[in-house]
């Protein structure tokens, strides 16, 4: 899996630069946010659609670029990463959980609009789309223009995915 190289050629990064801005965008909301030190791993070779006790919260990118910015996790790290936004024990995955996916999803891809774009003016976002379930695919762009990082805490992992291509 790697970016496009139009996409590469366009923003003046090379594929491991776009990744360290998200493992840095990622390490910084969930350090400020969340409370959590993560370790970052190396990207995977494969593309992930498949998900099973999983929430996703993703959101679109729309302008000189499009994409989807989106962080998939169990659904029990789900509730210990919105437990810690809250400062409150969250149980269950609900509209708390959907929200705070969300949320972190809005500051990743806000992080890498700045990143792409110029002051912000030429990429939009879209609102937060969450998807939960017990088994679900999400097929979403081509696969070949996509970035994933698993992340972990405590034992627990998750991925950030990054799906970008220029129009």
């Amino acid at each position: 899996m790697t970016l496009n190289a139009a996409v590469e050629e366009a923003i003046h990064l090379r594929e491991e630069q776009m990744v360290g801005h998200v493992i840095d965008a990622t390490k910084e909301v969930f350090s400020t946010m969340v409370m959590m030190d993560l370790e970052a791993r190396f990207p995977l070779e494969e593309p992930v659609n498949h998900f099973q006790c999983s929430i996703s919260g993703m959101v679109g990118l729309a302008g000189t670029y499009t994409g989807i910015l989106a962080i998939h996790c169990p659904q029990s790290f789900a509730v210990r990463i919105t437990s810690n936004m809250l400062g409150m024990e969250v149980e269950e995955v609900g509209e708390d959980v959907n929200d705070a996916l969300g949320e972190i999803a809005n500051m990743l891809g806000g992080y890498v609009k700045m990143v792409l774009s110029k002051g912000g003016m030429d990429i939009n976002l879209s609102i937060p789309t969450i998807i939960s379930g017990e088994e679900y695919t999400i097929n979403a762009m081509s696969e070949s223009d996509c970035v994933v990082v698993p992340f972990e805490h405590e034992g627990e992992r998750f991925l950030v995915s990054l799906k970008l291509r220029k129009e």
